[in-house]
């Protein structure tokens, strides 16, 4: 019995779109002769800042916004935690950054870090953080080849604004990596906060396969 075709070679994907496919992210990602694992992911960990004036703010901006709309949640709680990161490191946000590869590789990233251990982070469309991260796979698929960096993995994270779960594409392999585990916000701030600095600060980054 054959493998069904999702993606129809005569149609263009944007990134979003690959949210709202009713298909499963293995078989999505089939298509591009990528292959899916769950597993606890052993992100890497820098802490160089002190994560409580942020927690303050965060808390804050929770107590003045509802943050039921995906504008609130990106600019009380995503926003906040990736400029206090881009600050430190002295590095771009790049925010709604465009890539185009082919015509079932094209959009924007939501947000972009360009250091030499590139990280995408992708907002969970309707707070759903499954599809959210079908979506993020494909950003990281269009990211490998679309950049000539020699990095051996590609990390990714897809966010609700107080979820959090991270990915990572192992470029040579051809495999995504997804973690089983989630980060909440505030409370796991200092755990979210640790990998986005672990990741954008390292050159070599290994991860448990």
């Amino acid at each position: 019995m054959g493998r069904t075709v999702i993606l129809d070679p005569a149609e263009s994907y944007t990134y979003s779109k690959y949210a709202e496919l009713p298909f499963d992210t293995a078989d999505i990602l089939a298509e591009f002769g990528v292959t899916l694992h769950n597993t606890s992911m052993q992100l890497p960990q820098q802490l160089p800042i002190d994560p409580e004036p942020l927690r303050v703010e965060l808390q804050e901006n929770l107590a003045l916004v509802d943050p039921a709309s995906e504008i609130a949640r990106r600019e009380a709680l995503i926003f906040p935690i990736l400029k206090t990161v881009c600050k430190f490191i002295q590095a771009p946000l790049k925010i709604e950054y465009p890539v185009r590869v082919n015509t079932w590789l094209r959009g924007s990233f939501d947000y972009f870090i360009p250091t030499p251990q590139s990280l995408l982070v992708i907002k969970a469309k309707n707070a759903d953080l499954a599809r959210g991260f079908t979506q993020l796979a494909v950003e990281l698929i269009a990211l490998d080849q679309w950049t000539d960096s020699s990095t051996p993995v590609l990390y990714g994270t897809v966010t609700t604004g107080d979820t959090w779960k991270f990915g990572l594409l192992h470029r040579q392999e051809k495999r995504i990596q997804k973690d089983i585990n989630t980060y909440a916000i505030p409370s796991d701030l200092n755990r979210v906060l640790s990998a986005l600095f672990g990741i954008t600060m390292n050159t070599s980054l290994t991860s448990t396969r």
